[in-house]
């Protein structure tokens, strides 16, 4: 979910320099994994680089295919109006996750290297309790904003264009967790070498400043 805006207007750039249409998905990094392992036809699949490979790796992605589109930092954000609390080092974060009430962040890759980040500290069972899983597909900022969160963790593309949260800003540079999105050609395509064009596109020079107002950097 956390490339589903970006790789709109990506597609509709395409779409306006003469490539043909493009219809995609978003659903939960996770689920699309998971449709694309069982065989659903795609002509391609957009998954973080890791998710691509094991893809790659199990014969659903055509080896050599893989095209990295994006780099992707993860973000802070409270309900707005609600206190805003220091997470300008690693300590203020740290003391930050202690002194919130209930936290949540995405079961994707950056969650999961919350949880470890989390277990280094020594902290995981003393905020055990007090996380909530946002169930895949739905934004973490949105349960921010319903109030149900105090302290959401998720990629800044998935919270900056959302109401009724105030994004703190990115994780400090020792802890912040880079996700590097990309794609790869499925398998069950039939039409292979327009997806590669597709992607040519996507990942070329002139595309920075659509990837960079969606809060990503280019990969």
């Amino acid at each position: 979910m956390a490339t589903k805006l970006v790789l709109a207007d990506l597609a509709q750039a395409w779409a306006q320099h003469g490539g043909q249409p493009v219809a995609i998905e978003s659903v939960g990094g996770v689920d699309a994994a998971k449709r694309v392992q069982a065989g659903e036809a795609f002509d391609v699949a957009f998954l973080a680089a890791d998710a691509i490979d094991r893809l790659i790796a199990s014969g659903q992605v055509l080896p050599g295919s893989r095209v990295d589109l994006v780099r992707s930092g993860v973000a802070v954000a409270v309900r707005e109006g609600a206190p805003r609390p220091d997470i300008a080092s690693e300590d203020a974060v740290r003391q930050a996750v202690l002194g919130a009430r209930s936290l949540s962040y995405s079961t994707g890759p950056s969650g999961v290297a919350l949880a470890r980040l989390f277990e280094r500290w020594g902290i995981s069972e003393q905020i055990r309790d007090r996380i909530v899983t946002a169930p895949p597909g739905v934004p973490v900022g949105s349960l921010v904003a319903q109030g149900e969160v105090e302290l959401g963790f998720q990629q800044l593309s998935e919270l900056m264009h959302l109401q009724g949260i105030t994004v703190l800003g990115p994780l400090p540079p020792a802890i912040q967790i880079i996700t590097t999105f990309s794609a790869g050609v499925c398998t069950t395509s039939r039409q292979p070498e327009a997806v590669r064009a597709l992607l040519a596109a996507m990942s070329a020079p002139e595309t920075a400043d659509i990837k960079r107002r969606h809060g990503m950097e280019p990969a």
